[in-house]
């Protein structure tokens, strides 16, 4: 790994060749954001304002990363985030994902529209299997899908909050992104002038929602995309949560929370961590940054659950910030995606080596030789 790390040493190397090696219409899928797209650029200077504080002359140091939660030991306070729709960005993304993920011993996030579905990737990802379910609307629909979820080997599910209705993104609409992908002579160009992405299609065939596909009569791309306007998401209720709370027997995680008051409703209903996110910027222009929002979810929580965290993280420092700032894991998708658009199936391996190798790197400058150490050296003011 030495070699991709002299060529590709930062998360932002890994992005620009991933923008020259997929197609137009699966790079804004995976880069815009909503609106203006203010939102996802405060995620990142949100990220930056956050400082740390050396401490010099600890002598030798031999910084410790793994940190446990829900009982489980990880490498590291990294996580990958799911990703819908991820082999469209790369065919053959989730199995990339899981395995890698397993490697390095640290949750793979799978979500309920990526390209594979979890029979697939449970065995995969084993123990390191997290599972982000958009809520069925149909009660036996859902059940159908925990039990599924379950049987694949999840024991962590992580309901996704923050997205009441689809929102605009207007970049993906101007590049012409259709879901289910058509044959037609933008994709055709597109494919014939990305050759690695198109030689991965076909390895693995046209994306589509393999989680999904048994409760369509049809077996076309799009029955299967209009089952998943029509079937899943906004109902999601603190009822509804709360049905959810009885019938899952793991983990059950509460993600896009960024309101005090919304993490204290989750912890009302039984969740056992919360998940402060904005979608990357994905969902609502006007919304704070993620990285802002974490400190009063933090107050309110008071150690009673983990809180986790995404939205805007490119580097081991950004982890170093967020853990500094109180977060008990991070996680992170689009660096991971960027990783597969550059490097293919070696991809989210250096990923993960820039992000952990980044963290070790500010624990070395800044004197800590644990995580909890992060959070002494957090500038205030």
């Amino acid at each position: 790994m030495a070699e991709l790390m002299d060529r590709w040493p930062a998360i932002a190397d890994l992005e620009k060749r991933a923008k020259r090696r997929i197609p137009r219409a699966a790079w804004e899928y995976l880069a815009s954001g909503t609106g203006d797209e203010a939102s996802m650029h405060r995620n990142r200077d949100g990220l930056l304002r956050v400082e740390l504080m050396s401490e010099l002359c600890k002598g030798l140091l031999a910084p410790d990363t793994t940190t446990t939660l829900f009982g489980q030991e990880y490498s590291a306070p990294i996580g990958i985030a799911p990703v819908g729709l991820s082999g469209l960005i790369w065919p053959g993304a989730d199995k990339a994902l899981a395995a890698a993920a397993r490697e390095a011993r640290i949750p793979h996030t799978l979500s309920t529209v990526a390209s594979s579905g979890p029979e697939t990737i449970g065995p995969i990802v084993g123990d390191f299997g997290w599972y982000q379910l958009y809520p069925p609307r149909d009660a036996e629909l859902r059940a159908d899908m925990l039990d599924r979820i379950e049987a694949s080997g999840y024991r962590t599910l992580v309901v996704t909050a923050d997205v009441p209705f689809p929102s605009r993104r207007e970049r993906q609409r101007k590049a012409g992104i259709v879901v289910p992908p058509v044959i037609g002579p933008r994709l055709v160009f597109d494919g014939a002038t990305h050759p690695m992405w198109t030689l991965a299609v076909r390895r693995h065939g046209l994306p589509g929602f393999e989680a999904l596909e048994k409760y369509v009569s049809g077996d076309s791309l799009r029955e299967l995309a209009g089952f998943v306007g029509a079937s899943l998401g906004g109902t999601l209720s603190w009822q509804y949560l709360r049905e959810v709370r009885e019938r899952w027997t793991g983990n059950l995680v509460v993600k896009g929370i960024l309101d005090p008051g919304d993490a204290e409703q989750c912890i009302e209903i039984g969740a056992d961590a919360v998940w402060v996110s904005n979608h990357g910027g994905r969902q609502l222009e006007a919304s704070p940054a993620s990285i802002d929002c974490l400190p009063g979810v933090l107050s309110q929580v008071a150690g009673r659950v983990p809180v986790l965290f995404d939205s805007g993280i490119r580097a081991g420092a950004d982890v170093a910030r967020a853990v500094a700032l109180g977060a008990d894991f991070v996680f992170c998708g689009r660096a991971f995606m960027f990783s597969l658009g550059a490097l293919g199936d070696r991809g989210p391996a250096h990923a993960f080596e820039i992000l952990h190798d980044g963290l070790l790197n500010v624990m070395h400058q800044t004197g800590c030789s644990t995580l909890d150490d992060l959070r002494e050296r957090l500038v205030v003011g």
